[in-house]
């Protein structure tokens, strides 16, 4: 696909002046030169053109805004000036895999002030006698080449350290939410206290009322005990009185 083209589609209908990031990689530039950007890009901040057969940079447009640039496996040899004069800003610019041959060409690059970052892996500059001394000391405003510090320390991933802080939030509110350790243990243990203590006065109080409606069903049964002992008491007086009567009522028969 053109580059052209390939702009356009990655636009997906927003305005130039919109974009932040632009993602060319992989396309066919026009006979070695940018097509299709303009200075109406002036929110960029990364742009990436790797293995689009570039060969020059004169017509990139003014990005003051621009921070990393991808410049990998293309066919540049010179003309890095341009770099300083319309991406004043660069602080990563990676030309891995170009064709830039000596330390002139690199030269270049000294006016890009806040440049901390530079990658010429695959270059044929690499293979110079004392390259990276050579380069760490032409260029002093740089931290990194090729990935790594005078030191040998490589450079940080900025993705990675984005990660580790992300997981390091996530341990923090899981942390937070769990509580205490024990909390939930002593708060189970007393529910399950409460929950035994329910049940056994649950168990007293039914064992209560039991006890009770047999004492008041027993008393029910002596009362009636009582009233009918009384009324075979009552009967048996009545008997007695016949009884008396019956000889009286007899001799009263015989004075007649």
């Amino acid at each position: 696909m053109e580059m052209k083209k390939r702009i356009n589609l990655e636009l997906r209908n927003r305005a130039p002046e919109k974009v932040t990031e632009l993602v060319l990689d992989n396309c066919r530039s026009s006979n070695g030169e940018i097509e299709g950007l303009n200075d109406s890009f002036k929110e960029l901040e990364f742009l990436s053109m790797a293995n689009v057969e570039l060969t020059s940079l004169a017509k990139l447009p003014t990005l003051s805004k621009l921070r990393k640039l991808e410049l990998s496996d293309n066919i540049i040899s010179g003309g890095l000036e341009v770099l300083a004069e319309r991406c004043p800003n660069l602080t990563y610019l990676n030309l891995s895999g170009n064709k830039i041959k000596d330390l002139g060409t690199v030269e270049a690059l000294q006016n890009l002030k806040n440049l901390k970052s530079l990658d010429l892996f695959n270059c044929e500059i690499t293979n110079l006698e004392d390259y990276r001394d050579s380069i760490f000391e032409l260029l002093q405003q740089i931290t990194y080449l090729d990935g790594f510090d005078q030191e040998d320390n490589e450079a940080p991933d900025s993705e990675d350290d984005d990660d580790e802080e992300g997981d390091e939030d996530d341990d923090d509110e899981d942390e937070d939410e769990a509580g205490p350790p024990g909390e939930y243990e002593e708060e189970d243990d007393e529910d399950d206290g409460g929950s035994d203590l329910g049940e056994g006065e649950e168990e007293e109080e039914v064992g209560l009322s039991y006890l009770m409606k047999e004492e008041i069903q027993d008393e029910d049964d002596d009362d009636d005990y009582v009233e009918e002992g009384g009324d075979e008491e009552e009967e048996e007086g009545v008997r007695g009185e016949k009884r008396k009567r019956d000889p009286e009522d007899e001799g009263e028969e015989e004075d007649d």
